[in-house]
């Protein structure tokens, strides 16, 4: 099992390199390519997904990696069938990021998913929809004013539908355990957004109830009906967001001296409340004397039991600590009356820290509360008070929470602030130095991978296992971070990017192999996220970085596959997960298939006939340059048509929504068509005229589908500087297709 969770890590990692060099050379709009050339590119190489998801499938030898392989490429044809899409829409200037892009793209990823029941569609297409209704409701390419009534609508429809989910997946008509944390917490986090006051004076009152029911029936359900851990765990992170929420929300109304003052008072009666609840449960939990009266599972109860009180201590921590500073803060800040108030806040700070150091027998809760709220507001003061001698001595106070508190969250959090108060150390030593900032992280980085190398000394035990992942965690942080900075010395940047990339490469595969699932996952993590980032950063051109990944992922995949080929005999064969999902319904699958390229076909050849047969008009444009995450750079294009005379700006007030509307443009003696009238159905078109359609938004501004032009990257700077006219080509019915720009 183990050789063949190494070979699926680097088979993941290898496919994940081609889609992200298929995506970076697409969105780079590479000036060598003809539009033909392009759409016949991304078709073959959805075909070519395909094609190697169905030759893997049908492979008799190493099925444990030929079903893992044919099942990863099968979501790959999927995705790059989305770059496709995107590919189609740049060719011919439509919106960037439109929801019909995305509407398309999760038609099938849909069908995949419910014909295969395999995880990654799921979540994909949940992906997807969620994109198409926001861009839908909320465009990038122009502004719809919403009413009150109208957010509030869209709110409760992005809660139902992640309602709806979590119980298909609860009741395991959908099975996909990522798909229920998912959803739930999206659910959640679209009560919380609509019980907000501020956003929704009429409804968010009401909410706060629905939001609230919510949270109490998931403690009672995934305590009492069905028990589940990680879902109690999320239902108490949901309890903390609304309780630290509503209290920002008061703060934002009524904050003064009495109301931070209530606000410590509240933290106070709570953690006291804290401490007679348990010792409640304590009493609870003793013999009593019918057994006959004790439940058939004591065991079962008394885990029952002790995760009910751990998530409830978790709550009470979250919201403790997050109450508890902001108010000791607030409260400091306002009694000072300015006056020194960073020296009394950290005299404040220390009189809360170091006591309750050294109070072990104080309840647990109580003390890690105290203790959070005053290493966060002496956080607060040394980067205020900006003395390095202060913020020494606070380090020397933060190692000591680390010598006297136990458990793996609490060293976690000590370790945070550790490096929270070394890189405020550093800021102040060397803020006057060149590049002080990347100094920082590159000493960091340096640190932090030297105690993740100490941990080694150390003998077997809770100590060396909290250091090895802290300094793990952070190690990969400051890694990550150090892409990002500039050059310290000649190419560093170069230097680090290649240093981080092989860095992570390395430790992901190093972990599965030692079967470390913590540490695997987080350099795993790390890795995705370096590759997504990297599409933005300036390191090489989009089509280096394409052709670059490229070479990677076939290699990643040529070696893997070579170690898999040289164990496989080592290899359990036990796949069922993989083994049967194209033989399940390959007919669907195949049907889904050609559905994607015969739509890629047909869009294409609709646009080279309006292409082809439109009539040609010049218009006048003022353009920007801003950046599509799927198809690279490119223009926004704002017309002189897009904004109508006064007289014809009534109209289009008076129409509330997105609504389609036609317009008449007339051509000038200059030869550039201008706004003439709003098109009356059955009117007569003169020559010179021509009628285009367009949409409104209940603004002042019309948007005709042609406000995008995808140039090379590099060159939108250039474009948006010398271009000052469009030419497009419009269909009889009023469709219509930016062709070019030029400056005359």
């Amino acid at each position: 099992m183990l050789r063949l969770n190494v070979t699926r890590v680097g088979f993941l990692m290898g496919v994940s390199l081609l889609l992200a060099a298929i995506i970076y050379f697409f969105a780079a709009n590479w000036g060598g390519l003809g539009r033909a050339d392009k759409i016949l590119a991304s078709a073959g190489i959805m075909v070519l997904f395909y094609g190697a998801s169905f030759i893997f499938s049908k492979m008799k030898i190493m099925l444990g990696h030929h079903s893992f392989l044919s099942a990863i490429f099968l979501v790959g044809g999927c995705i790059s069938f989305g770059a496709a899409v995107a590919l189609l829409n740049q060719i011919y200037n439509s919106h960037a990021d439109t929801y019909e892009l995305f509407l398309v793209w999760s038609v099938p990823a849909l069908l995949f998913a419910f014909i295969t029941r395999f995880s990654p569609f799921y979540l994909l297409a949940y992906t997807l929809v969620h994109l198409t209704l926001w861009q839908y409701f909320f465009p990038s390419s122009l502004h719809v004013y919403h009413s009150e009534a109208e957010l509030y609508l869209i709110g409760c429809l992005f809660a139902l539908i992640n309602l709806i989910l979590f119980l298909l997946t609860e009741t395991r008509l959908l099975a996909s355990a990522p798909l229920k944390a998912v959803s739930f917490i999206a659910f959640h986090t679209a009560l919380l957004i609509l019980s907000n006051s501020l956003l929704y004076e009429r409804y968010g009152p009401w909410m706060n109830i629905a939001s609230a029911a919510a949270i109490a029936f998931g403690f009672y359900y995934f305590s009492r009906v069905h028990l589940n851990k990680a879902m109690l765990t999320l239902n108490a992170l949901a309890a903390s967001a609304f309780a630290i929420f509503k209290f920002l929300e008061l703060l934002s109304e009524h904050a003064s001296t009495a109301f931070f003052v209530y606000g410590l008072l509240f933290v106070a009666v709570l953690l006291t409340a804290n401490v007679f609840f348990f010792r409640y449960l304590n009493k609870l939990d003793q013999p009593a004397e019918d057994h006959e009266k004790q439940a058939s599972d004591p065991e079962e109860n008394k885990h029952k039991g002790a995760l009910i009180g751990k998530i409830v201590s978790t709550v009470v921590t979250i919201v403790g600590i997050l109450i508890g500073s902001i108010s000791l803060v607030g409260l400091v800040f306002l009694a000072s009356d300015g006056q020194d108030t960073e020296y009394v806040l950290f005299v404040i700070s220390l009189l809360f820290i170091i006591p309750v150091l050294f109070l072990s027998r104080l309840n647990a809760v109580v003390r890690y509360t105290i203790l959070t709220i005053g290493y966060a507001a002496g956080m607060i003061a040394i980067a205020w008070i900006e003395q390095p001698l202060l913020t020494l001595l606070f380090l020397v106070v933060t190692g000591a929470g680390w010598i006297r508190l136990d458990g793996r969250g609490q060293h976690l959090f000590i370790y945070s602030l550790f490096n929270i108060n070394i890189a405020i150390l550093l800021f102040q030593l060397f803020e006057s130095v060149q590049h002080a900032f990347s100094f920082m992280v590159l000493i960091m980085a340096a640190l932090n991978a030297l105690i993740y190398a100490c941990h080694h000394l150390l003998g077997e035990g809770a100590l060396r296992q909290n250091l090895r992942e802290c300094g793990l965690l952070y190690t990969l942080l400051f890694l990550f971070w150090l892409t990002f900075m500039d050059d310290i010395f000649p190419y560093s940047y170069e230097v680090f990017n290649i240093m981080n990339f092989v860095a992570v490469t390395a430790l992901a595969f190093l972990f599965v192999r030692r079967s470390q699932a913590l540490e695997a996952t987080a350099s795993l993590t790390f890795w995705f996220i370096f590759i997504a980032f990297k599409y933005y950063d300036i390191f090489w051109t989009l089509l280096h970085k394409s052709i670059t990944l490229a070479l990677l992922g076939i290699l990643i995949i040529a070696v893997t596959y070579v170690f898999a080929y040289r164990t496989r005999a080592r290899v359990p064969e036990n796949t069922d997960e993989f083994s049967r999902l194209l033989s399940k319904k390959p007919v669907l699958i195949a049907i889904v298939i050609v559905l994607q390229l015969g739509y890629v076909g047909y869009h294409a050849a609709t646009s080279e006939v309006l292409l082809s047969t439109g009539k040609s008009i010049k218009l006048a444009i003022e353009p920007l340059d801003p950046r599509s995450l799927l198809q690279g750079d490119y223009v926004r294009l704002n017309y002189s048509i897009s904004t109508p005379p006064e007289t014809a700006q009534q109209e289009l007030e008076n129409r509330q929504g997105l609504s389609r509307i036609k317009v008449v443009l007339q051509e000038g003696a200059d030869g550039v068509y201008t706004f003439d009238r709003f098109y009356q159905s059955g009117e007569t078109i003169s020559a010179n005229e021509v009628i285009i359609n367009a949409s409104t938004s209940g603004w002042q501004s019309l948007y005709y589908g042609i406000e995008t032009f995808f140039v090379p990257e590099g060159t939108g700077l250039e474009t948006e500087r010398n271009a000052h006219y469009a030419y497009v080509k419009v269909g009889k019915k009023g469709d219509a297709l930016l062709e070019k720009l030029s400056k005359d």
